[in-house]
């Protein structure tokens, strides 16, 4: 299976296409990174306009199964963050079947 865009590769791309220097833009993605951790755990929801967002959600206690003794045990809730993609990005990447 190809190995997607690396950083670098997404940097010097996006370089290339804006006339900024790679170091600008690298800037740039590790400044949205950042934002983007801080206000998903601030505010639980941090929006990528045209991509998707970033949602922290809690999961409730449930009961799951040890995989080598079949034995039932208990799972704590946790929180945990989910991306989900925009209706946009995902009807360009994968188009509804008509």
């Amino acid at each position: 299976m190809a190995k997607g865009m690396t950083k670098t590769a997404l940097v010097r791309a996006m370089a290339e296409k804006t006339e900024l220097s790679s170091k600008q833009v690298g800037g740039f993605f590790d400044l949205l990174a950042e934002t983007a951790v801080k206000e998903t755990k601030k505010n639980g929801e941090f929006t990528i306009p045209g991509l998707g967002k970033l949602v922290k959600a809690e999961r409730k206690a449930r009961l799951g199964r040890n995989p080598q003794t079949g034995e039932t045990i208990k799972i704590k809730p946790k929180t945990v963050v989910k991306f989900r993609i925009s209706k946009a990005a995902k009807d360009f990447i994968a188009p509804p079947k008509k």
